[in-house]
């Protein structure tokens, strides 16, 4: 592995462990920093652990960044009238790494942890035959609020690959992730709408997602729901063997329809007093108010606002394939390449690690791919995406299956 990314808005402390795996595996370690966090803190706090290879980055209007402004971006936040910088930090740090030259980089969130190092090294020498490769998540459940829901109230739900502990091929990646929620799986689904799923993606090793509280505030399940219901309902189209061009206005408007009666569905079961539950009166008052919160911002969804984003989607991701990564320069010092970026960076100790701040802008592999078919150009594989995607999501209560969370 070249480079560990961690995108992260908390305190340093959380990212002990990324920096010892880093440590670990020989490689460099990029802390984007916003929010709570500065660049300063979280080299103070691990330079030691992370040894002589770290950057760390101020990033507090990264989204602002020529090379980073995305029309999807603008729609997102007309919807939910917030901004999410977690897309444009992995971003940032895709463009880092073809700069550098970069070949192997784990994305890695700054709550999930990677117990045996063996585990990354495993997913690195996979990326010679894929070209993105995810960790199991274990832990507590990587999934939406909903679908957290979803699971207390007797639902199956499992979890999908994503950009918690994923690891890719650079030179081979040309997709990029999207200022929304479930921008991972924007970002993986690129591979199989270019026709690329010759190379699935695949899992392997085992990473550990910290425990959180989902239900702590239901703006949390409001601002989740836009992305949730596009990633979702495109999913669904694609188990379903069908195009991206099939989620037209009739079909978002089922979909939002079904997506209703599946949330509706959840709240119908937490209500029932059921000792299997475990819940006190409080924690189930808190996910009924999460559903109500989701539920409100669905009913505000609109079809064509969400055949606009998917539209908005192709021409960004044409932008960034064919306009972005091309135009970039090369430059194997990564302080260098910074500042090649058009960002200013700052020395803390040259001898140990480089604080970079950036100005404020005006085991055996399981493959995950989609099945043959004329959407996507693929050959079969030995896991097909209606398997796959069994995994990730439960049976809708009415007119058709979904994949949620």
């Amino acid at each position: 592995m070249d480079a560990i990314v961690v995108p992260t808005i908390g305190a340093p402390e959380t990212m002990v462990d990324a920096a010892n795996l880093a440590r670990a595996l020989g490689c460099w370690l990029v802390v984007f920093c916003s929010g709570q966090a500065t660049a300063a803190e979280v080299v103070a706090a691990l330079g030691r652990d992370a040894g002589s290879r770290m950057l760390a980055v101020d990033v507090p209007d990264i989204d602002e960044h020529p090379l980073l402004a995305f029309t999807t971006s603008s729609i997102h936040r007309s919807q939910t009238g917030r901004r999410v910088d977690t897309g444009a930090k992995r971003n940032l740090g895709l463009l880092l790494a073809r700069v550098v030259g970069w070949r192997r980089v784990l994305f890695l969130d700054d709550d999930v942890i990677v117990p045996d190092p063996s585990d990354a090294r495993r997913a690195a020498a996979l990326l010679d035959r894929y070209d993105s490769v995810g960790l199991s998540i274990g832990g507590f459940p990587d999934n939406s609020v909903v679908c957290h829901a979803h699971r207390i109230g007797g639902g199956r739900q499992d979890c999908f690959v994503g950009g918690g502990a994923l690891a890719v091929n650079v030179p081979k990646t040309f997709s990029f992730f999207p200022e929304i929620y479930n921008e991972d799986w924007f970002f993986l689904v690129d591979f199989f709408v270019l026709g690329r799923a010759s190379r699935p993606v695949a899992v392997t090793g085992r990473a550990i997602q910290r425990a959180y509280n989902p239900f702590a505030f239901p703006a949390r399940a409001e601002f989740e729901e836009f992305g949730d219901v596009l990633a979702e309902g495109l999913f669904w189209l694609l188990d379903q063997g069908r195009c991206i061009k099939d989620a037209n206005e009739p079909f978002w408007n089922w979909y939002l329809d079904q997506r209703g009666l599946f949330i509706k569905d959840i709240a119908r079961r937490i209500r029932i007093p059921d000792p299997d539950l475990d819940l006190d009166p409080a924690e189930r008052e808190a996910i009924l108010l999460a559903l109500e919160a989701a539920q409100a911002r669905r009913e505000v969804i609109p079809a064509a606002l969400c055949t606009e984003y998917l539209g908005a989607w192709g021409a960004d991701r044409t932008r960034w394939r064919r306009k972005v990564l091309p135009a970039l320069p090369r430059e194997p010092d990564p302080a260098a390449a910074v500042r090649t970026l058009g960002f200013r960076p700052m020395t803390a100790n040259p001898r140990r690690q480089v604080v970079i701040t950036l100005p404020q802008a005006g085991a055996t592999p399981r493959p995950l791919a989609l099945a043959a078919g004329p959407h996507t150009g693929a050959r079969a594989v030995p896991r097909p995406l209606p398997v796959l995607l069994a995994h990730r999501g439960p049976v809708l209560p009415a007119a058709g299956v979904a994949r949620l969370g």
